[in-house]
């Protein structure tokens, strides 16, 4: 047997297809996701009749479910691009999903009743309905891993749902075992809800944020509606092409309206026009069912982002984008970043100054060849800083769009980083807000840089006293830009912020400021708001 072929059995009945589910081992998300893959693999290739196919499909959607979840917690959320341990675990879980939407399709041709009666259109529905949710699923993991998607993914879940509109059965309702609250579902809700999560700009998103988008989404897509459109009708910027591979595409680009589905979301729009009003009332989340792992600040800042998309107004842009060539040079992590925008090494202030071991017994071993009147000369280490070169693709006054090979270092989404343009020579704090990675491996990263031109400092926290022996941490000052309405900031490490705290900063000398609060933040830092003390 060819070491690829994989192992499968054949299961004959319904009980005997339970009792395999069964067995399952959840605890061990790994070693259950290789059983159900196997599952999957042994009804594909040896089908029971359609009606016990389908009921073991169906008993086993909560635990394919829950290891997936279990094992996207592996990758999501890392630093691109990923290890090669996390990159099979996602390749596995985008298996899963691609293979039960391709059991369940292979389900129905198993399922072919003599009489196409009611009960037989409430079958291919709920087929129909769990092909376009495995499908959509295999493409919000894509998005939720930040992996540019495959070619023909969206042409699949386009192709699905066409099924059911030529089925007439898109809003047929049926029963969907994994809804929180036992509701009841429908195709066109289904395929809706994938459409709202790719246009709430889904690469731009933390997880946490994606993952209330797709909560919310799939809550709410019964509120919009989907219509073939007809020549001379007002369409939206962006409609549905159901032969083309892409979830939207711009109305501009269409020139025949033959395959094309507009939503209308108007009923959305009030929705969250509602929400937001009745958040600014002090209503918690949890009485507006937008969950209990959300606070109302995450909330209404998240609604405010989703209000344009998802009411299909057009974007405006604060700054014009503009199309452009070069090298830019880029760095990450606090010391790197330091060491470039101040042009040297990051030392303590004298005053608290701490010698190391080796700066003391070469002061201890030399003292008699050393003029007490002259400064102390210390050899410093090798510097192993360095900076990634990234293509600029385009830009505009306050952000870039940069590609870059697979070499070079990791990057996660929301960090805080230090680049000098093509066209400049001084290094800007910037802040990721856009990440994907390629099909070939490469990465497409969005930067936006932070208002001001950032001066490296130090900084440590000072005691109630007023009082630290404390060591200074590297930190960085960004002056205020009235011009674009932004305040004097702080860029701190993590942890530190405290509405109020004092700190001391010394740049030619040491002064003290008062942390208001914070307008910012990422992995591993947070940009605050602060007055002189």
């Amino acid at each position: 047997m060819n070491a690829m072929t994989p192992i499968t059995f054949a299961i004959r009945d319904l009980q005997t297809g339970c009792d395999i589910i069964s067995r399952i081992p959840l605890a061990n998300p790994q070693q259950a996701a290789i059983d159900l893959d196997r599952f999957l693999d042994s009804l594909l290739h040896s089908p029971p009749d359609g009606e016990t196919y389908f009921q073991l499909l169906e008993h086993a959607r909560i635990p394919l479910a829950f290891v997936a979840d279990e094992l996207a917690k592996r990758y999501q959320n890392k630093a691109l691009p990923l290890a090669e341990i996390e990159e099979d675990v996602f390749k596995q879980v985008v298996g899963i999903w691609s293979k039960t939407a391709k059991a369940y399709a292979h389900c129905a041709e198993h399922d072919t009743p003599e009489e196409q009666d009611a009960t037989y259109a409430q079958r291919v529905a709920m087929i129909l309905h769990r092909c376009i949710h495995y499908t959509g699923m295999a493409i919000l993991e894509h998005q939720r891993a930040r992996r540019e998607l495959p070619w023909g993914l969206w042409l699949e879940l386009h192709g699905y749902y066409g099924s059911a509109e030529e089925w007439g059965v898109t809003h047929l309702a049926i029963p969907d075992a994994l809804d929180p609250f036992g509701r009841s579902t429908n195709c066109v809700s289904a395929y809706i809800s994938f459409l709202l999560c790719d246009m709430a700009g889904t690469y731009s998103l933390s997880i946490r944020d994606l993952t209330l988008v797709r909560r919310w989404a799939n809550n709410w897509s019964p509120l919009v509606s989907l219509h073939p459109a007809q020549p001379g009708d007002v369409l939206p910027p962006y409609v549905v092409d159901l032969m083309q591979d892409m979830a939207l595409r711009p109305v501009a680009e269409c020139l025949q309206t033959d395959h094309l589905r507009r939503l209308d979301t108007t009923r959305l729009a009030m929705q969250i026009s509602q929400i937001r009003n009745e958040l600014k009332q002090k209503i918690p989340p949890t009485q507006l069912a937008l969950g209990e792992d959300c606070t109302a600040g995450q909330c209404n800042r998240l609604l405010e982002h989703l209000s344009r998309p998802w009411s299909q107004a057009r974007a405006t842009r604060k700054f014009r984008r503009h199309s452009t060539s070069g090298i830019t040079k880029l760095c990450t992590g606090f010391e790197e970043m330091h060491y470039f925008i101040s042009g040297k090494e990051f030392e303590q202030p004298e005053n608290v100054r701490i010698y190391s071991r080796r700066e003391f017994e070469n002061l201890f071993a030399f003292r008699h060849q050393t003029d007490p009147l002259q400064a102390l000369q210390v050899r410093q280490e090798q510097l192993a800083y360095g900076v990634d070169q990234w293509e600029v693709v385009n830009q505009s006054a306050n952000g870039f769009r940069l590609v870059r090979s697979t070499s070079g270092r990791k990057m996660m989404h929301g960090q805080l980083v230090a680049l000098c343009p093509h066209d400049g020579e001084r290094y800007l704090l910037a802040k990721n807000t856009w990440l994907m990675q390629e099909k070939n491996g490469g990465l497409i990263a969005g930067i936006k840089a932070l208002p001001g031109l950032p001066v490296a400092t130090s900084a440590r926290v000072l005691e109630p006293t007023g009082e630290s022996h404390s060591k200074y941490h590297r930190a960085f000052l960004l002056p205020a830009v009235p011009s674009v309405d932004a305040e004097q900031s702080l860029v701190l490490p993590q942890g530190w912020f405290r509405s109020g705290r004092v700190i001391e900063l010394f740049t030619d000398g040491a002064w003290q400021v008062k942390l208001l609060h914070v307008l910012d933040d990422g992995p591993g830092f947070e940009r605050v708001s602060f007055v002189v003390c």
